[in-house]
């Protein structure tokens, strides 16, 4: 069930990457980046460092974990020894995607394989804020491998390349969330799925999206009051129940409208409305823009939102 659900989120996203690096580093040394809103993730492949998020407490890292940020909020990242204000450096390139922090006289006591990505999706805005604001792995040497893969092919031009990324992303997300450490604060769908009456709903909304379903009726799939499910799944989610649904559906209709050709009438039984004309109204206050535009902008040839 709960990777059902990460299946769907995550090919609805439709990872990217942009760019793959292996970093060393030496000495004392402080790395600040601001927030750019887009996902990066590091495996420490040696070492031990200190990353902080936003106000969040500080996460120490060791050998073998693996942090992901589906958002980059302002981060600093540091050495285990606590770094003097001088501290605050920017990585080296010393070769191709290759880079070094520190003195290069000193001997590298931490090497980060980091990654950064894109969600190319029109849903990423809905749909990343299900997933949890940090992600760490702990002793995920499996996820470590899967970063280095995606190292060696973002560097090579190979056939294929970009679906080869966007298949191996999938992959590396989806596995990070299943080894989620039990010392990460959770949020979004996680934080549902791991609330037994929440993911009862969230389970009969994913099974059954062409349902007319109310909060009265997913209420009682989660056998709790409407008003107390009401205030649990908006206050686990970070959405109403309606909003959830309504978003989910137009997330499920524009990779149907990317199918060949497509039927529009089709695409809104599908996700629960009766008419074309109702979807098309509800898709055009959703999305800004109506389904014939969306098929015409999209050519009806990708098959994935």
């Amino acid at each position: 069930m709960r990777n059902d659900f990460l299946n769907e989120i995550v090919t609805l996203l439709r990872p990217t990457a942009t760019l793959s690096k292996t970093v060393e580093f030496a000495g004392s040394w402080r790395i600040c980046r601001d927030g750019t809103g887009e996902p990066v993730y590091c495996a420490v492949l040696e070492g031990t460092c200190r990353l902080r998020a936003e106000d969040d407490v500080p996460v120490v890292l060791n050998a073998g974990d693996f942090v992901m940020l589906p958002a980059l909020r302002r981060l600093e990242l540091e050495s285990h020894d606590p770094p003097n204000a001088s501290a605050v450096r920017l990585p080296v390139e010393t070769a191709a995607g290759c880079y070094r922090v520190g003195p290069s006289d000193e001997s590298a006591d931490l090497r980060l394989q980091i990654g950064h990505c894109q969600f190319v999706s029109r849903n990423a805005a809905f749909l990343v804020p299900l997933l949890p604001n940090i992600i760490v792995a702990r002793g995920a040497s499996r996820l470590a491998t899967f970063a280095e893969l995606i190292a060696e092919e973002t560097r090579a031009q190979l056939p294929a390349r970009e679906l080869v990324l966007e298949r191996m992303l999938e992959l590396l997300l989806i596995e990070a969330i299943r080894r989620i450490s039990h010392d990460t604060p959770v949020s979004g769908i996680v934080r549902g799925l791991a609330d037994a009456r929440i993911a009862a709903a969230l389970r009969a909304v994913h099974s059954r999206p062409d349902h007319l379903w109310t909060v009265e009726e997913l209420a009682r799939h989660a056998a709790m009051s409407r008003s107390a499910f009401f205030a649990r799944f908006s206050r686990t989610i970070g959405l109403t129940p309606m909003s959830y649904l309504t978003s989910w559906r137009m997330a499920l209709a524009q990779r149907l409208l990317s199918d060949h050709p497509p039927d529009v009438a089709q695409v809104a039984r599908r996700v629960g409305y009766s008419s074309a004309s109702t979807f098309s109204i509800a898709f055009l206050r959703h999305t800004g823009i109506s389904p014939a535009r969306y098929i015409r902008e999209r050519g009806g040839h990708d098959h994935r939102v």
